[in-house]
């Protein structure tokens, strides 16, 4: 199985009102004219996913996005891939975007989008980190062959098999001429149903399962602003006449990477501004020099070469850029590394950054290091680094797990001397502890202990602006959420005395396993009134823990049942939730014949909730995702139990 930290993918379509068409022309008379064309209005469309600790490289191929009308009628295409399909490495996207263009979308009212991704063997690729928790069962670093990766649920036949997804709205998505609009889809990579490791008895090579269907919900996102995009790739086509903006065609590396990197084109045009009020920090990679400007009056020499932009969205969905490197070359602006934090050493000032390779990229931090940390909602913060030199590292305020684009001096230089670390997302996660009014401690333990920490999180002050709750309504102060309900987010006054209920409980296995505590992720802002120039944390997901592969010890009754896990000796209870809109997400996982197949089950209807009592027998191998209760119980929000040939592992 996979990581027990959540990673939740998503697949954002972000709409703004850029642009309308259709109708006649200003003045015409309407008399005797044809209907006119319906409205559309240009849309960009971004993908994005969260953090995973044991992929560098989970690769996909989103040929297209449909979005499905309300009260009927056909599915609007909204989203073709190029031929052939870039690559999109997902395990980039750490509550993050990548985008993939803009689009047009006729006005209208939607209720769900449908995703269609590339099935044939080899479309998937699987590669392990560098560092994977203890106990996962690809080596580090490996590439999983195509002959042991099994797409779930394709359809058609080969080279043209593809996954379908449907995904239902929480809420119609209203896409309007006048307003903004924005959609943004889940696909939690954590999830028991999404990556499957199975070993078939006997067998000593994993089989993996790769899911696309059921593991994947609606997220409401509702300020495009607060957006963080990963850097944009492209190559300039045009500086505007006035300036004040350029025209990339934008470009993906090509996956799985080569050496030199090359671009990989996505037919994808995209307007960039200037910062003409903060001012575009912009660097020159072949000259090395660092300028800020605030248009683009002496680039001219821009057209032709390749740029990495670190952008932001205006709530008018036009793109403004905060960083811009330069080159002649795709491989200079890419070889900077990008991907999570693997390893700070405070003693030599060195950071390890993973890249997609699943291998571990040094920098050397030293006295010109500046730090930024990416605040798109706020233009100057987003523009202006929080920190100078070493003495970052010293604090501990760079730690593994952190989501970074890193920029150097010189790439060909033997050590890389980090000249910018974007954090792009701050994350500390792990077990929780001492929940109080005015903060909590986590307690993180990775594979390689030197990486390890604890450290007490403040809550964000009551009055720090925090965004918008799924309605659309303002938050101030911290808020928390469980990750399966992402949309029921707890704010407000009440907030924290709620997230210590929720957290000050625990389940004891007994024996060597012990006590299984709470367990969270936590998103950090930096200088909030609660901790001048420090971390506070400013949401929570509430994520379940992982239990060992464990066995049915008493079924299923009165929708509870009890389960022991090797070096345990207690059987605690396990809840589970068969109410609608907030019942367990079940899944049965069969292998027969070689074949592994991931099945959903709906627990909510009488049918389903006896396929799971006749699944749950004594000594029935099974999987649970859950978080303790104060009661000394394990509520289950994601459970999957083995037919077939049962795993060995």
């Amino acid at each position: 199985m996979v990581s027990n930290k959540t990673r939740l993918l998503g697949i954002g379509l972000a709409a703004a009102a850029l642009a309308a068409c259709g109708g006649g022309g200003s003045g015409a008379s309407l008399t005797n004219q044809p209907n006119p064309a319906p409205q559309s209005t240009s849309m960009p469309l971004v993908i994005s996913d969260a953090s995973t600790e044991d992929w560098a490289t989970i690769g996909v191929k989103i040929l297209s996005i449909a979005l499905v009308p309300q009260g009927g009628g056909s599915n609007v295409t909204v989203y073709t891939a190029p031929s052939p399909a870039p690559v999109v490495n997902l395990a980039q996207l750490d509550q993050i975007a990548e985008i993939l263009g803009n689009v047009t979308v006729p006005t209208g009212t939607y209720s769900a989008a449908v995703l269609t991704i590339s099935a044939n063997s080899g479309d998937i690729l699987l590669t392990a980190a560098a560092d994977p928790e203890a106990g996962f069962a690809a080596a580090p670093g490996a590439t999983i062959p195509a002959s042991q990766i099994q797409i779930q649920h394709a359809q058609g036949s080969a080279p043209n098999l593809t996954a379908p997804v449907k995904v239902d709205f929480v809420s119609p998505l209203v896409v309007s001429a006048t307003q903004s609009n924005a959609l943004d889809l889940e696909f939690d990579l954590a999830h028991p149903a999404f990556i499957v490791g199975h070993v078939p008895p006997g067998a000593g090579t994993t089989q993996w399962a790769v899911n696309f269907s059921g593991p994947v919900r609606h997220h409401p996102l509702r300020a495009l602003s607060r957006l963080v995009l990963r850097h944009s790739y492209g190559d300039v086509t045009a500086v505007a006449s006035d300036n004040t903006s350029i025209t990339i065609t934008k470009e993906l590396p090509t996956e799985p990477v080569v050496s030199p990197e090359t671009a990989v084109a996505t037919a994808q045009s995209l307007q960039i501004l200037a910062d003409g009020t903060n001012g575009t920090i912009f660097y020159d990679v072949d000259a090395k020099t660092r300028n800020v400007i605030k248009d683009f009056s002496a680039q001219s020499s821009l057209v032709g070469k390749f740029v990495r932009i670190a952008a932001r969205y205006q709530d008018n969905g036009t793109l403004v850029a905060t960083r811009i490197w330069s080159s002649s070359q795709f491989n200079n602006v890419w070889l900077s590394p990008e991907g999570h934090v693997l390893h700070v050493n405070t003693g030599t000032n060195v950071i390890t950054v993973e890249n997609e390779s699943g291998r571990g990229v040094d920098l050397v931090v030293d006295g010109n290091t500046q730090f930024f940390f990416r605040q798109p909602e706020n233009g100057l913060a987003d523009a202006t680094p929080i920190a100078t030199g070493t003495a970052f590292l010293a604090n501990h305020d760079l730690v593994r797990g952190f989501k970074v684009h890193a920029s150097v001096v010189d790439p060909l230089a033997t050590p890389l001397v980090a000249q910018t670390i974007d954090i792009e997302v701050a994350q500390y996660d792990g077990a929780i502890s001492a929940p109080g009014m005015t903060g909590f401690t986590y307690t993180r333990a990775f594979r390689t202990a030197s990486d390890d920490y604890t450290i007490t999180l403040n809550y964000i002050d009551g009055t720090t602006a925090n965004g918008t709750d799924p309605m659309g309504n303002p938050i101030t102060g911290y808020q928390w959420w469980n990750f399966a309900y992402p949309t029921v987010v707890t704010s407000g006054t009440n907030a924290i005395s709620q997230f210590i209920a929720a957290t000050d409980g625990s389940v004891n296995f007994g024996g060597t396993v012990g006590a299984v505590p709470s367990r969270g992720i936590s998103f950090a802002k930096w200088n909030d009134p609660a901790n001048a120039n420090g971390w506070s944390a400013s949401a929570t997901i509430l994520t379940p823990s992982l239990l060992p592969l464990g066995f049915v010890a008493t079924g299923l009754t009165a929708n509870s049942f009890t389960m022991t896990v090797p070096g345990g000796a207690n059987a605690p209870a396990i809840d589970v939730s068969s109410t609608a809109g907030s019942a367990t997400l079940v899944y049965q996982v069969d292998m027969t014949n070689g074949v592994l197949t991931v099945s959903p089950v709906d627990i909510t209807t009488a049918g389903g909730l006896a396929t799971l009592t006749s699944g749950l027998t004594a000594g029935a191998p099974v999987k649970v995702y859950g978080v303790p209760q104060a009661d000394g119980s394990l509520k289950a929000y994601v459970m999957a139990y083995f037919t077939g040939e049962l795993p060995g592992q």
